[in-house]
């Protein structure tokens, strides 16, 4: 059955197949918005900052930062101002935020021209192909939610800010069931010709398996290349990993997760959080694929951010890294040769 498994994912669609061949993969590290926002302790700025600074030494290119959207939705994200004035700039490193509407921009372009140093150049907006599921989200239609993102992107690119779009429930939705492929590609396409330099395709619910996500991306790639694509996968299911490996397979060169696994979605009940980080650049070191991320670094990140929410450190790998490095620590040394 395992073998068969991986015959299928080696065997992407021609569609698929046709793109890059390079070796490095973009690790996009969404732990300190997507991973935060649904904690239901409340996370200290400083842990914040702390949290977002350490996945930058681990070697993070991007580490989405916060969001601006209203703090009565999401408490967790209030003080993400704050919290981008904070950390430790670094000149390799992007640090995205979450824009879900006009005013979110607004409140984020009075707090850039207000900044005497630059804080960040790009934003993310989100929308996806299930109506049920915008409604829950964002209280409108499909095609509403387009047209209002629509103004966003044109603004913030006005103002020369790059933007990157989210598609969420590219496989099923909690409200409405299997979503057909065809549907994520119209989405897909309508965000990248609004002027979105990238779209990341989101399993929200986590249920996806290596077959419907190449089926998935077969569908989008008739009329998007890979190189404008991202995968976002949630481990709900314990499908994850081989769906990083199946979209890899697709062309697929850039990867979101989540340090430690945190994560989950209010909108999708019974989601668990997004693919560890860890257990991403694990899998993707030990098969030959480059990320410029330090593993012995993200570990300990995710043990640390674990133990500060209080909660289980979700990262097989990660758990498995410290393990080992315990054990090498604690044996002694053997006994000298002698000359």
């Amino acid at each position: 059955m395992l073998r068969s498994a991986t015959v299928r994912i080696l065997r992407a669609p021609a569609t698929c197949r046709a793109a890059s061949t390079s070796r490095f993969v973009r690790i996009v590290e969404v732990g300190p918005r997507d991973g935060l926002q649904n904690e239901k302790t409340v996370v200290s700025p400083d842990v914040k900052v702390e949290l977002i600074n350490r996945l930058q030494a681990a070697g993070l290119p991007t580490i989405e930062a916060g969001s601006f959207v209203s703090p009565k939705w999401v408490p967790q994200m209030a003080g993400t101002d704050d919290i981008l004035r904070r950390i430790t700039h670094s000149s390799a490193t992007k640090y995205p935020v979450l824009v879900p509407n006009s005013k979110g921009l607004t409140n984020l372009l009075d707090l850039l021209k207000s900044s005497p140093t630059p804080l960040t150049d790009e934003i993310a907006v989100f929308t996806a192909p299930s109506e049920s599921f915008s409604k829950a989200n964002t209280n409108c239609t499909v095609a509403e939610s387009l047209e209002r993102l629509s103004h966003v992107v044109q603004v913030a690119q006005d103002n020369g800010l790059r933007v990157r779009g989210y598609v969420s429930t590219v496989i099923t939705c909690p409200y409405e069931g299997r979503i057909e492929p065809h549907a994520v590609r119209e989405v897909a396409k309508a965000l990248l010709d609004m002027g979105c330099y990238e779209v990341s395709l989101g399993d929200t619910t986590g249920a996806g398996t290596p077959q419907t996500i190449l089926e998935m991306l077969n569908a989008v790639q008739q009329h998007v290349d890979a190189s404008k694509l991202a995968a976002h996968w949630h481990d709900t299911c314990g499908t994850a990993i081989a769906n990083v490996m199946a979209a890899l397979s697709a062309g697929i060169r850039v990867v979101d997760s989540s340090v430690a696994g945190l994560g989950g979605c209010p909108y999708s009940p019974g989601a668990t959080g997004n693919v560890a980080t860890e257990d991403v650049v694990h899998v993707l070191h030990g098969d030959g694929w480059e990320t410029g991320v330090d593993m012995s670094k993200l570990a300990a990140t995710g043990d640390w951010i674990s133990r500060e929410l209080g909660r289980p450190n979700e990262s097989r790998a990660g758990r498995a890294w410290l393990a080992k490095r315990a054990r090498e620590s604690a044996t002694p040394p053997g006994p000298r040769a002698r000359l």
